[in-house]
């Protein structure tokens, strides 16, 4: 009887912790209305640089006096960085019809041009703004011109919408990031 009784002792804190499971919140991407031309049959987008804060599984928001707030009970359905890149690959296809895939490169040709992002910022606020800065950079191969430039866009989201307008803002900025780039970088 005592061995019972100390079992349950001892997993009821893990019954507890599964009750509690934090709530993860997943990206869907946004209806694309336009095409765009690039220089490039083929580009690889690298791994993503994120900062710390933009890299961790929590969705983090700053305040008015610049302070991050995030909870270990709201988290992003997939790991920042992978997610990303993965965003921008797929909405450089889709707005190109080019063959685009994020890192590794899964075809047996090289492709024609390499695509990375490095992100100083990358955060929602709370009074409603998804924002990003940083710097892109395209490596070719074939003698072409290389390129990099900064970008610095936002989108506007309801804060009342909590997480999930969160995760739709995200979207929509991660595909104004495949645009631009697509636009400034990859013609």
């Amino acid at each position: 009887m005592k061995f019972t009784k100390r079992a349950f002792l001892c997993l009821l804190p893990l019954a507890l912790a599964a009750c509690g499971a934090p709530d993860r919140f997943a990206v869907k991407a946004p209806e694309i209305s336009q095409s765009m031309s690039i220089a490039f049959a083929s580009v690889e987008v690298r791994d993503v640089s994120l900062p710390s804060y933009a890299a961790a599984d929590e969705i983090s928001l700053r305040n008015a006096e610049g302070t991050l707030i995030s909870s270990s009970g709201v988290l992003w359905a997939d790991a920042p960085d992978r997610a990303i890149a993965l965003e921008l690959s797929r909405n450089l296809s889709r707005l190109t019809g080019r063959r685009i895939a994020s890192e590794p490169w899964p075809f047996e040709a090289f492709p024609d041009a390499r695509l990375e992002i490095r992100f100083a910022e990358l955060i929602a606020t709370t009074d409603g703004s998804f924002e990003t800065s940083g710097q892109y950079f395209v490596a070719v191969s074939d003698g072409r011109r290389e390129r990099s430039g900064l970008f610095d866009l936002s989108v506007q989201f309801d804060p009342k919408g909590g997480p999930n307008a969160i995760a739709q803002a995200r979207g929509q900025l991660i595909l104004d990031l495949a645009a631009f780039v697509a636009k400034n970088g990859l013609k």
